[in-house]
Order: C-alpha cells, then structure tokens, then sequence
C-alpha cells in the first residue's frame, strides 16, 4: 500500500486544513501537466515486469533511497535525466547542483512534466513530487535551494535514468 493512500486510511489528509500554519511550511507549487501529456497507466504486475524491485519500491510505493548511494548524485556529465518509470524528461544537467545531502539536487524542472502533492507521513508537511505522466515517486521540494529558484528538488537517484549528450 502507498503511503499516501495509508494516511488517508488514518483520516491524516487534511491536517494541514487542522492545524493552522502547516500548509505554510511547505512550497506552495501550482503545477499542471504539459498540454497534450497523456499518462502511462499500467497494472501493478506491468510495473513489477517493467522495474527493477528497487526502482518500483521507490517509484510505486513511494520509497527513499539511502543517502549518498546513487552515483546519479555525483555526476557532472552534459545530459538529461529522464523519469526511470516512463522515458518522460524531468531535468537537464544545466538545472543540477550539488547540495551536499546526497541525492540528485535541481533547482529547477522541465515545466510541466512534474506534479506536488502534500506529504504528511513524517507528520511534517513536505511537498511531494511524481512524474506527470506516470506519476512514479521522484522525491520532495525543499525551499533551500540556489538562486535563482530557491528550491531545491531532491530526487531519488533510482527514480531517474542519466542520458549523456
């Protein structure tokens, strides 16, 4: 079972309507799908088949991988960084940083290939972020980024797949 999909059995989803002052805790991110994007639905046996055990924990099931275990985190090459689930272009090298937590970091994203939603499972209210079209987990936004966003998209290297130019 999702995370997300747990919280919502524990009635979680709208603590942040509750408590006053927890929505504001977060970015606050209005973000649509790209015009024409059709999403990838696939059962769960599809994705098992199509991912390996660790990408479907991560990108299905909404798991973490462990910091610093990517090499994803440390590349510098020029190239893409696709969604691992669907092929779908999330980030180019031009928007990574190294933010020193031990995940990719980009301070940006290709508009409208990304969508947020509200994390409540540490019951600190994080925002979330899948892909538009397959919706497979990528990581949370933080607002500790470089200029000139200031946030900073941190992403499970095992929800990405490197395309060199």
């Amino acid at each position: 079972m999702k995370r997300r999909n747990f919280l919502g059995l524990l009635g979680l989803g709208g603590l942040s309507t509750l408590v006053p002052g927890l929505a504001g805790a977060r970015p606050k991110l209005d973000l649509a799908p790209a015009p024409g994007l059709e999403r990838l639905e696939l059962s769960e046996a599809e994705w098992r088949e199509r991912l390996s055990e660790a990408r479907f924990e991560i990108l299905r099931e909404d798991g973490t991988e462990p910091a610093y275990s990517s090499p994803l985190d440390q590349e510098t090459r020029d190239g893409e960084y696709r969604c691992a689930g669907c092929d779908l272009l999330l980030f180019t090298s031009d928007m990574k940083y190294d933010s020193g937590t031990g995940w990719p970091s980009f301070f940006t994203h290709v508009e409208g290939h990304l969508l947020t939603e509200l994390d409540l499972v540490l019951l600190i209210p994080r925002t979330e972020y899948h892909c538009a079209r397959c919706g497979g987990h990528q990581g949370h936004v933080f607002e500790d980024g470089p200029r000139p966003t200031g946030l900073r998209w941190c992403n499970n290297g095992l929800a990405l797949r490197f395309v060199p130019a």
